[in-house]
Order: structure tokens, then sequence, then C-alpha cells
């Protein structure tokens, strides 16, 4: 990946600086749409200047320019506005150190043209003509064959709307809650990173994150954290410890933790996985199919003679590119990956339909077998009922063949369909921004993507009211189940994958400390409801945790507990409890949440630094970097806009 900046060098080097004494010159201004509504997250920059801010929610941007970039007198230069959707503006201003200037900014709608691109692929036995696939998805004949899609092709209701269709569900944040009244949390657990993924790539552009692309929980899964492997009959450990919370010191954090068994690769059942590949129109751009094309060439490495690969794509039909092929004929299955091409129409009912055939008729007993979704997920044309896939999803699911699902792209990535794909499916949801997490989720974390350790994982932790006057789950607010649910083996709950692991954050108020949040209790007849009085006697234990789980092939669920103790004391918390309070303050600012107390970025920084820990990957020391970007984007900063390489 290389790094764009938006200011031109040579403009700088050829630039007479003016002496540091004089003031700043400021372009500050509003950036609306077509019918006058403020625009946010809108990219405004003067690239000869190196500067560059983001508009606010009001469409408000300022630009502040240092008089030492700046050439003697006033001078032209040109100013630019950019955002997902729209066509970019560009306006020429005259400027000086010390001038003030007002530049507005009226983006219009981008209208996006679906052309009839022909999608090609070949299975394993090449032939030198082409045939066409039919509607159900079978080969016409043996051999090639191909997708093909009315050309040109121009979808008007694409040019009536933004382009920017971009999806995620709302949230609404977890409120603190009085112990009294409800002395139980269950929630489900959640090993999907595709969150964190996703901000990446808005920071990574100069801008902030839709509020309801950020789940907390997701950012504190990406991280590897030093819990240790289990070493008993179940498949996951636990562990706990607890510490005073960053952003609020009369408050305490409590960090629970669990990590799934590590298994060797060379010791994993057989695999049967299904790739069904999205190759419509939408997936045309670099970082949607070219990128699958590349993070499939990289899983094709891990496969093994056992392991066995099918490839399934849907555009304005679904067809089948290469049946199952064994992982040691690599070369076959790459040459079926390079001749994939996107065009079309998006059919993605038909598709999953046509996947989950293939892998009922290649399914391994015991073994792995899984169907890999690979899409923005704008199924738009066809049978595409959220509920009639959300229904099949599950019934193939209790057949035993799981869905992982990898999101690619921007401007229509679906992101609240993708992620309620996957948790049907017991799998997960990954958000592919560039090579490099490719890398990680296909190759690094292999085991916990593709295979499943535990499934229907649920939480429930117990607090004690006389310790614990309040408390509040950091994220996980789409994963909340009802306190009965528990011990209902029917509810189905998230699923946890080899070497996977999974880190959740209460806060929580003490007995004896100002109740200083909003956990009103209702005023019972019957019950006793007013917090109960500090006692020297109450030990130091703060929760109780239970947990249930289910073995892949189990229907039966398992029992597990655990003590959560807080002896208080001096004793600083380890680089693990004070890296993962650091993740959860952030994603705290990036919703700009109602609890975030005294939480800014310049403490964040502070507290990710000192516990960076060993870091071989650098993916702490890369979240470090995504917090100074933050920083310069919400203080109207200078930033540098980051993409990845030409495919």
């Amino acid at each position: 990946m290389k790094k764009i900046v938006v200011w031109s060098m040579l403009a700088l080097t050829a630039a007479s600086p003016v002496g540091t004494a004089q003031a700043p010159a400021v372009v500050q201004g509003r950036v609306t749409d077509a019918g006058g509504a403020p625009l946010a997250g809108a990219l405004v920059r003067v690239e000869a200047l190196g500067v560059a801010a983001t508009s606010r929610q009001d469409g408000m941007y300022r630009l502040v320019i240092p008089a030492a970039r700046m050439r003697a007198g006033a001078q032209r230069y040109a100013v630019t506005a950019v955002r997902i959707g729209y066509t970019s503006v560009r306006r020429v201003v005259r400027l000086a150190p010390g001038d003030s200037v007002i530049q507005n900014f009226q983006l219009a709608q981008a209208a996006v043209e679906l052309s009839g691109v022909v999608a090609t692929a070949q299975g394993a036995e090449v032939r030198s003509r082409e045939v066409v696939a039919n509607s159900a998805g079978r080969v016409a004949d043996e051999g090639t064959y191909e997708l093909s899609a009315p050309s040109p092709i121009v979808d008007p209701s694409r040019r009536r709307e933004d382009p920017n269709t971009e999806n995620y569900a709302a949230i609404d944040e977890n409120p603190f809650l009085a112990v009294r009244a409800n002395p139980l949390s269950t929630f489900s657990i959640d090993v999907d990173r595709a969150s964190y993924a996703n901000v990446r790539r808005f920071l990574r552009a100069g801008q902030l994150p839709p509020k309801d692309a950020v789940r907390i929980e997701e950012l504190l899964n990406y991280f590897h954290y030093d819990y240790p492997d289990p070493a008993g009959e179940h498949p996951f450990n636990v562990i706990a410890e607890v510490g005073q919370c960053p952003w609020n010191a009369q408050h305490r954090l409590v960090h629970v933790g669990l990590q799934g068994r590590h298994v060797d690769a060379s010791r994993l059942p057989p695999s049967n996985l299904v790739f069904l590949i999205d190759v419509s129109g939408s997936m045309m751009d670099a970082n949607k199919l070219p990128l699958v094309k590349d993070a499939l060439r990289l899983l094709v490495e891990q496969l093994r003679p056992q392991d066995r690969i099918s490839l399934v794509v849907y555009a304005g039909a679904a067809g089948m590119v290469l049946d199952a092929t064994p992982g040691d004929r690599k070369q076959t299955i790459l040459d079926a990956i390079d001749r994939l091409q996107a065009g079309g129409s998006t059919a993605g009912g038909a598709g999953i339909r046509l996947a989950y055939e293939t892998a009922r008729r290649n399914f391994i007993r015991g073994g792995n077998n899984r169907v890999v979704l690979a899409t923005d997920g704008d199924f738009n044309v066809g049978v595409s009922s959220d509920a009639e896939m959300f229904r099949l999803i599950e019934e193939k699911r209790q057949e035993g063949t799981f869905l992982t699902v990898l999101g690619f792209g921007m401007g229509n990535l679906k992101d609240s369909k993708l992620e309620g794909l996957a948790d049907r499916g017991n799998g997960n949801y990954a958000y592919i921004d560039d090579i490099g997490e490719a890398r990680k989720t296909l190759v690094g974390e292999f085991g916990g993507t593709m295979f499943t350790i535990a499934k229907d994982v649920k939480l429930q932790v117990e607090f004690n009211p006389s310790r614990v006057q309040a408390y509040r789950l950091i994220g996980y607010e789409n994963r909340a189940l009802r306190n009965e649910e528990f011990d209902d083996d029917r509810r189905d709950a998230g699923d946890l994958g080899a070497g996977h692991s999974v880190t959740a954050l209460y806060e929580i108020v003490p007995v004896g400390v100002r109740l200083d949040v909003d956990a009103r209790v209702p005023e019972l007849r019957y019950q006793r409801t007013e917090p109960a009085p500090p006692r020297a006697n109450a030990g130091p234990e703060l929760a109780f945790v239970k947990l249930r789980y289910k073995l892949p092939d189990g229907e039966t669920s398992r029992l597990l507990s655990h003590p959560i103790t807080d002896r208080g004391g001096s004793m600083r918390p380890s680089e693990d409890f004070r890296f993962s309070a650091a993740v959860a303050g952030f994603g705290m600012l990036l919703r700009d949440s109602r609890h975030r107390g005294s939480a800014d970025a310049d403490g964040v920084l502070a507290l990710a630094r000192e516990a960076m820990g060993d870091d071989p990957e650098g993916y702490r020391r890369e979240f470090v970097t995504l917090v100074e970007r933050y920083r310069s984007i919400a203080r109207h900063e200078p930033v540098a806009i980051e993409g990845n390489d030409d495919r």
C-alpha cells in the first residue's frame, strides 16, 4: 500500500517561505448538496499547500494554512471538495498570509452507469470455445462458460439516488443499569472484526466514519491479547481483570476475556469450502473484485490435498466456475480465479442457493463445510428477500454447513445485511480493505476464520449488589439476549473459531461512590430496590460469570463459570487491560458517546502507547497511527490521504 500525500512536494519546495511570525491564512465555508442540505464528511483540500479538512455535520469546514507554506503576496490556489458518491468541485481562490476567505461548495450526486462487461471463467478442464450458463446456474456445455448481461445497462434508479448507498444498522448505546433492578447482563459473543477495518478505511481517506459504523466490540476483538490457552476439557479459557476506569477515576473497569484453543493447521479437519463470489457490475472497482482475487490467491496457498474448494459466481445469473477441486491442484484453482471479471446486475439469492447446493453435494462428514461469501452486499436484482435468505442460511446451518462473509469496497457496502447473514450462518464477518487485511483474515487467522471450535456461546454476568451499584456493558448492543435465553439451547448465539479470542468490558460504579450516571430504579411496592450499604465483609467478589456453549456438532450446551474479584490495591493493570481500555475509549470518541467522560484523543494515545507490549504484526502501532489521524481530522489539521496500490 502506498501513501498519497494531498499536497504537491514540488509546490512546497518551490515556494518562498514567509516568516513564521505572519498570521496564517484561513479558508472556510459550507459544503451542501444540490438541494442546499449540509454534507458532512466532505474532504476539502488545498493540494499545493498540503492542507485538508473534513466538513462537520452542519456542512461547515475550516482550513488553517500556515504562512510558512505560502508564497509571498497574494497567489491563486486551487481548493477542491470531494465526497464519496458526489462529483468533486474545484474552485480557485486568491490568498495571501493573514487573509480570510469564504468559499462554499455545492456537490452534485454522481451518476453511475453499469456496463455489461462479460464475466468469464473456466472449470478444471479448459476448452477453447465458450458457452452460456443458464439461469439455474448449470453450465450449458462442458468446459469454459460465460455469464453475460445485456450491454449496455444504465440503471435509472442509480441516476436518481445517491450512489453512496452504504448501510449501517442503528446502534442505541447500552445504558448504565442499577444492579438492584437488573442484576444480570446476558449477551452473545461476537468475534467479528469488520467494523475496525471499515473504520480504518474512513480514517485513511481523511474522513470520520458514520457513528453506526463503529461497533466497539469489533474494535476490541480486532487485536490479539496475551490470554493463556485452555488446558482443561473446555475449548476456551476465561480470564478476568479489574482496574480503574481511565475516563472516570471513580469508576472501575471489568475486563473479561475468552481464549479459544489454538489448533495446528496440519491437524485441522478437511475442508469443503465453497466460495460464492459477487461478479456484478458494482464489483468492478480495484478494492472489490480485484482485491477478492488477490485474497483468494493467498488462501489457495493454505490449502492441503485433503481440502476441497469450489467457486460459484453470481451476476445476472448464478454459475459454477469450479466444482470441488483438491487443494493440491493449486494451478487449476488459480487459473479459474484469474479469469473472473465483473459485469451485470446482482442476483444474490440465486447464487447463495447454488453455493449451498454445491456444499451439500461435496459434504465431508466430520469436516469443515462452509460457504464463503465475498461481496459488497449489493443484492439488488432477482429474488433477494432478506428474510428468505436468512431462513435458507439458518436451515443449512442446522445441516452442518456454516457461512463466512467477506465484505469489500466502498460506496455501497451493505454492512448490516452482511453482518446479519454471517450471524445466522454460525460464521464471522470480516471487512477486507486492503491486501494486508486479506492476509490477516485468510492466512494469519485462517483457523479462526474457517474453523469453529464452539458454537452458540453465551455469557451471563451476575453483579454483586454489595459491591456494585450500576454497570454498563461497552458495545455488544446488537448481541443482547434476554436473561431467560441463557439457558435456552434453542437460542442461537455467537461462535468461536480456533485461536480466536473474545474481549468484553464493563464500566461499573462501586458501592459507596456517588452515583454520577443515570441508572434510575423504579419505586416498587414489594421489592427492595434501594442501594445496599457498603459491607466490610462483602469480600472481593464483584460478579460471577457463567458461559454456555455447544461443541460444533452438538445440540446440548455445556456450562462454565468464573468469579470476578477486585482486590483493589496499587497493582498496575496488565498491558492487555490498558490497551483494551484505550480501544474502548477510542470507540466512544468515534461514536461521540455520552458515556465517554473525560476521554479524549490525547488520553487514548497516551494509554495505547504505554501498553503496546509485544506487537510483532504491528497492529497496535497501526492503532496509534489511526488515533493520531482521528485527532488531526477532528481538529481540522492537514492530513495525508492513503490509498491502495493499483492492481
